[in-house]
């Protein structure tokens, strides 16, 4: 976490347990697709939440559900610097 928190310039970036609701929309999508991350960073509400091996940015809602709207790959430096 040290390295993340260095990278993103965010001391209080931390992981999240992935007890949660997560999805992700898509374009053309009616419905949201559901993803199974095997991790999760919060930063101060916006998220970047690994599944299948790509980071993907979304949001954590009121309720503890991250709905997450893109893919930053698969690398995690290039996700930091897309926040």
């Amino acid at each position: 976490m040290e390295r993340v928190r260095s990278e993103s310039g965010d001391s209080e970036a931390v992981l999240l347990s992935l007890e949660r609701f997560v999805v992700i929309e898509e374009f053309g999508r009616h419905d949201y697709l559901p993803l199974q991350p095997d991790v999760i960073l919060s930063f101060h509400g916006l998220c970047l939440v690994r599944a299948d091996g790509e980071w993907c940015m979304g949001q954590l809602g009121d309720d503890g559900s991250i709905i997450c709207w893109a893919s930053y790959g698969t690398e995690l430096g290039e996700a930091i610097r897309g926040l």
